[in-house]
């Protein structure tokens, strides 16, 4: 729980009177995940660049969700540039385009259009599966409750949770991350399974191959990264020997068998 308590606060600045309103860690980690298995409404956004689109726009495909507010210096940047390190590992293990990710900005009107582009561009995000989104001010109340995220206006700015939503291809919240700095394995494991549940086409060498490639790349701590699990490979190659041992052990005791 202590470490809870340190992944909760996102803090605009380090300046301001005491008895600052606060969130309570246990209730805001407890509303995030209450929102898992649901699907949030259709909600609208006005992207970056001016165009109209809504959540059904990113279905077909995981999406990854993060909250910012672009008045923040310190920790929404820090806690984005990270996620912008993870979702690039990410795709270097499930490929470029394998999901979505979309960035919305809670504090209106304060985070519009013009300014989550200014936010984009000048923490150098710039990827073509990352929209950068201002919602609808009167839909905003019900689409922070959808996705269980939790803010408290103080006079530093916000305190709020810092938490990543993970989406399946149907617009569904399958988990939440948390934390500025948050483990790869806790973003990319759910994603990987996303994918990985997708059914393979009888005869698709291409689907089949993927899905090995998403099966056989295992997290290792020590290093960081995602590396070829080898020893799946050495369990099926001793299982091949085995199986071919067997075999031919049946088939020289059959031919023994019909020569007597």
């Amino acid at each position: 729980m202590r470490r809870l308590l340190g992944l909760v606060a996102g803090l605009a600045a380090l300046w301001g009177p005491a008895g600052a309103a606060t969130l309570d860690p246990d209730k805001a980690i407890a509303f995030s995940e209450s929102v898992i298995g649901t699907a949030p409404a259709n909600h609208a956004f006005v992207a970056a660049d001016g165009r109209a689109t809504d959540l059904a726009a990113f279905r077909g495909r995981p999406l990854v969700v993060s909250f910012v507010y672009t008045g923040c210096f310190q920790v929404c940047p820090a806690t984005t540039q990270y996620l912008a390190r993870a979702i690039e590992r990410a795709e270097a293990v499930l490929g470029p385009g394998a999901f979505n990710v979309a960035t919305i900005g809670f504090n209106l009107p304060a985070d519009s259009p013009e300014a989550m582009r200014d936010f984009a561009r000048r923490h150098g995000l710039a990827r073509a599966n990352w929209a950068f989104l201002s919602p609808r001010a009167e839909g905003l109340d019900d689409l922070l409750a959808a996705f269980g995220f939790t803010y408290v206006a103080t006079p530093r700015g916000f305190d709020h949770v810092l938490q990543a939503s993970i989406l399946d291809a149907e617009g569904r919240i399958v988990k939440q991350v948390y934390g500025e700095s948050f483990t790869l394995e806790a973003l990319v494991e759910p994603l990987k399974s996303l994918a990985a549940g997708a059914p393979v086409r009888a005869g698709d060498l291409a689907a089949l191959a993927e899905r090995v490639r998403l099966l056989c790349t295992v997290y290792d701590p020590a290093s960081g990264e995602y590396r070829l699990d080898y020893a799946l490979f050495a369990e099926m190659a001793a299982g091949a020997i085995v199986l071919g041992g067997t075999l031919g052990f049946l088939l020289r005791n059959r031919r023994r068998a019909r020569s007597a």
